[in-house]
Order: C-alpha cells, then sequence, then structure tokens
C-alpha cells in the first residue's frame, strides 16, 4: 500500500546561539497523525519542510504516492505547486481581507480575480464551514472558533492532498480549546482529507490522531497508534 506520507527531510537552522540539525524520517499509513515532541525539537520544521517553506532542505517528501521534493534527483516543487493546505499556529488570516478574500487567497494568484469555477469553490466552503452570514467580516471582528473555520476552510481551499496543523488550539484558552477541539474533530472527520497535526497536548493526540509520532532533538523517535 502507498503510504500517505513517506518523508526523510535534513536541513540546519541557525539561530543566535544556537544550531540545529533536523534530520526525520517518517512513514504514515493513517489518515490523521500526530507529530509530537517539546519546544524546539523540530516539530514545525518538518511541516515547513513538507509545505516548501524551510531552507535549504534536503531528502525527500511523498504524499500519496507524488513526489514533492527529491533532492537526489533534483526535483523540489514550489510551496504553490504542492497541493499541501497549512494551518498556521495563529491562524495568519490576512487582517485587511474579508472572510471571502482570506477563502479566495487560498485559490488565486496575488491580484488575479476568481475564476466562475473558483468562485463557485468558494461558495462550498462558505456552506461547508458555516460561514454565511461572515463573507465580509474582518478578522478581528470574528470569534477563536470561526478565525479557526475560516483558516482551515483557507487551507483546503485548492483541494490539498495533505493538510498540516501546526498547533491550531495551543494559543487558546482551556474551555475553548475544548469545545474547538470538538469542532476541529468533526470537520477533519467531514472533509476526509489526510492530516499531520503538531500538538503537545495529549487531548489533542485522543481526539484527533489515529496515530502519533514521536520527534526529539530533530529525529523521529517511533510511531504508534493512538485511541482515536
Amino acid at each position: 500500500m502507498t503510504p500517505v506520507l513517506d518523508l526523510h527531510v535534513q536541513t540546519t537552522l541557525e539561530s543566535p546561539g544556537r544550531s540545529f540539525v533536523l534530520d526525520a524520517r517518517l512513514v504514515s499509513q493513517t489518515a490523521r497523525t500526530a507529530l509530537i515532541g517539546a519546544s524546539g525539537s523540530g516539530k514545525s520544521t518538518v511541516l515547513m519542510a513538507i509545505a516548501g517553506l524551510a531552507p535549504q532542505v534536503q531528502g525527500h517528501v511523498r504524499v500519496a504516492g507524488k513526489t514533492l521534493l527529491d533532492t537526489a534527483n533534483a526535483i523540489d516543487l514550489p510551496a504553490r505547486a504542492r497541493k499541501v493546505g497549512l494551518v498556521f499556529q495563529d491562524y495568519a488570516l490576512f487582517p485587511h481581507m474579508s472572510v471571502e478574500q482570506n477563502l479566495a487567497f487560498g485559490l488565486c494568484r496575488l491580484g488575479k480575480r476568481p475564476s466562475d469555477a473558483e468562485h463557485e469553490r468558494i461558495n462550498a466552503l462558505v456552506q461547508q464551514f458555516d460561514l454565511q452570514a461572515l463573507r465580509g467580516a474582518l478578522p478581528r471582528y470574528l470569534s477563536g472558533g470561526q478565525r479557526q473555520r475560516v483558516a482551515l476552510a483557507r487551507a483546503l481551499a485548492p483541494q490539498p492532498h495533505l493538510l498540516l496543523l501546526d498547533e491550531p488550539l495551543s494559543a487558546l484558552d482551556t474551555q475553548l480549546r475544548i469545545r474547538l477541539r470538538a469542532e476541529l474533530a468533526e470537520m477533519l472527520e467531514r472533509v476526509q482529507v489526510p492530516t499531520l497535526l503538531v500538538t503537545h497536548d495529549p487531548s489533542d493526540v485522543e481526539a484527533l490522531a489515529q496515530s502519533v509520532v514521536e520527534i526529539d532533538a530533530g529525529r523521529v523517535m517511533g510511531a504508534q497508534a493512538s485511541a482515536a
């Protein structure tokens, strides 16, 4: 069976007083995988490498058999061509854009008007994520749950082959995190897009993942089934 995700990525990150070497191997056969580990262990860097946003990455990344990166064979697809959706920890919605414009950004190149087909896709996402009353709203007027739905809808707009979630609940208070975790679990079950989730919260793993992989100091230590 072709793995959902097959990667071996290597890169060195330099920062003042620290040099970090990432050398991570991962093969996942499950639709929803959680990547766990301590802060600074390399979790988010793995996501950036898959998405094509990490600098000077060596190795390979394959999603459902499609090669996104293979430096041995001079293959390195640009981020926009990788068909990977990414939701950042703070959702990273464009503050000057309405909900509808944020969704359109996931489909259209900067400055390009949406085509009829793209308008249909935006309308479908607005319906699917219950955003009808919020189409013209700016992100600062949205609740935490509404921002999460917009960020997820924007990531899914181009119909990605893989969805990456970078600690999407960590910035929330406890009660909101509990409620939005349940909503996110329901949405992931509904959209049925293979997902790699970075988290440090065991409750996220239990609710959202089918398998869990631990990373420590830039290296994957092992994998196991989740209770989800």
